[in-house]
């Protein structure tokens, strides 16, 4: 639980660093998602940063994944959100309303809640099946990041910011699936496929999208299909005769997340400084 915790505390600091070199990468020319954008972001040395962050992020979030189950790791991760309004009020000139830390004690709160219910992690090794399904997830991805990328704003950042989710659910339960380096396993393909998919949607519906609608929409993808994988094809169990508090505390946990999408992104209008220099204006 530690590990998860501090995932989602190296995954939140991340996403402020990142959503300010986004939005200062030069825009690309045309519609659609720009498959140039992460090159151009990484020529931002805060996004450089927030690349290392998620690097140990994931390591931390693997070291989870084996030994919890993939509910609790997931709404861990969410809680991210949770994290980067709270570093997002402190390094940036950013404020959170009466009702924004509340949320942030709601999530602290069915985080504690989880921790009590959860059991032990599955240990069923997943059918041949189900991991091409994995892969087929993962390439569906990038299909939804063909089509989202040509829909009008608004619906564009939920379409992105869902197939984010998406994509990073196909790590979550890859990683839970994947034992050892098997060049023939499927699952392999689908982590590095899922995960790169889902940094280009992520960071294309940052730039261009509204930043709140993509995060919620994130957030219900990357939890709620893989804590269901976890349950019922994986094992997952709670603590005996505390399912409903498990589930209480999921909900509770996702819902203060969804309620602080707004900081998927620190708004520009509120940055100064040196953060003002490098930033640009949000497209209408």
């Amino acid at each position: 639980m530690i590990c998860a915790l501090l995932s989602s505390v190296c995954f939140g600091t991340a996403s402020v660093l990142q959503a300010v070199a986004a939005r200062a990468a030069t825009p690309g020319s045309g519609g659609g998602v720009d498959v140039t954008l992460l090159w151009r972001a990484l020529r931002q040395w805060r996004y450089v940063v927030g690349l290392g962050l998620d690097g140990l992020g994931f390591v931390l979030e693997v070291v989870a994944l084996r030994t919890l189950p993939i509910y609790v790791v997931g709404a861990a991760l969410a809680a991210s959100l949770a994290v980067t309004a709270v570093v997002a009020s402190r390094l940036l000139p950013v404020r959170l309303s009466r009702v924004e830390w509340t949320a942030v004690a709601v999530v602290c709160a069915g985080l504690a809640l989880l921790a009590l219910a959860a059991g032990e992690e599955g240990h069923r090794t997943g059918s041949e099946a189900l991991r091409w399904a994995l892969l087929a997830t993962a390439f569906g991805v990038l299909l939804v990041g063909v089509v989202g990328g040509r829909l009008p704003d608004r619906p564009r950042a939920l379409v992105l910011g869902l197939g984010s989710g998406f994509g990073f659910g196909v790590v979550e339960v890859g990683v839970r699936l994947v034992d050892g380096v098997d060049v023939a396993d499927p699952v392999l393909y689908a982590v590095l496929v899922g995960g790169g998919a889902a940094f280009l949607l992520l960071t294309s519906a940052l730039q261009r999208g509204s930043v709140t609608t993509a995060t919620a929409g994130m957030v219900l993808g990357e939890t709620i299909g893989p804590a269901v994988v976890g349950v019922v094809w994986l094992g997952d169990r709670t603590r005996e005769g505390l399912g409903w508090l498990a589930v209480v505390g999921f909900a509770v946990a996702v819902a203060g997340s969804l309620a602080l999408a707004r900081f998927g992104e620190a708004p520009e209008a509120e940055l100064s400084g040196d953060l003002a220099d490098h930033a640009r204006p949000k497209a209408p």
